[in-house]
């Protein structure tokens, strides 16, 4: 579905990714696992066209991505859920789940995907008229996740989702993930708790100072030593 090749990304001077490869098949959840400052958000903003690689291709579905904008990007099929939620803070869980619908198909569906979304977040239908910025965190990650569906993608690339939420949330957001997979949605997923990610996982990715430096199953990556001692503390 997606196909990173020898990927390299500045900023400014600075080179943040080396020659980054990466494959992703149709209903697969992919792990990308880095310290912070490894460039795994800076890859995911590579692929969804908010930075632009100054070597290297980019393919989604078989057309070649890296030189397209954003909003063409989005409207191929990849919503970028980004880390720290990015909510319209001022506008409403609506106004917000809607604006994640802004291209002209999404737009014609808006009302059906709306509804789907509140049957997977049913608080976001109870606070729908809500401000953003009254939600907790929780309820703030939903509204962020929901608006990631509303362009119906076949890919999500999900940044750090369970960034400040309680354990009991955290496990939420993972089933929510898993259910996200059931209905024929591909993730590409950045997360902070590495063992649950690689738990939920099916291949994972390891980028270190902008390389990769492990790629495999997770049962693997799981039994490295490199990752028990690096990302598990064991």
């Amino acid at each position: 579905m997606l196909e990173v090749n020898n990927v390299s990304t500045f900023y400014g001077r600075i080179q943040a990714l080396w020659d980054v490869s990466l494959k992703i098949e149709e209903k697969e959840i992919v792990a990308l696992v880095g310290a912070n400052g490894a460039g795994k958000t800076t890859l995911l903003n590579t692929i969804s066209g908010v930075i632009k690689p100054t070597s290297g291709t980019i393919t989604f579905l078989g057309k070649r991505i890296d030189t397209l904008p954003p909003h063409e990007i989005v409207g191929l099929g990849i919503s970028h859920i980004p880390e720290s939620r990015r909510l319209f803070v001022d506008m409403s869980v609506k106004e917000n789940l809607e604006l994640g619908a802004y291209g002209k198909q999404a737009w014609k569906a808006r009302h059906e995907t709306l509804e789907e979304v509140y049957q997977l977040f049913p608080r976001l239908k109870e606070r729908s008229g809500q401000l953003a910025r009254t939600l907790s965190g929780g309820e703030q990650q939903m509204v962020a996740m929901g608006r990631g569906l509303m362009s119906r993608p076949k890919l999500c690339i999900i940044d750090e989702p369970s960034n400040g939420l309680s354990p009991i949330l955290v496990r939420e957001v993972f089933e929510i993930i898993q259910s996200l997979r059931e209905r024929g949605i591909t993730i590409l997923l950045i997360e902070q708790n590495v063992r649950q990610t690689l738990e939920a996982a099916d291949r994972a990715y390891v980028l270190e100072n902008g390389r990769i430096v492990m790629e495999g199953d997770c049962a693997t990556c799981l039994a490295s030593e490199h990752i028990r001692k690096s990302y598990l503390g064991l």
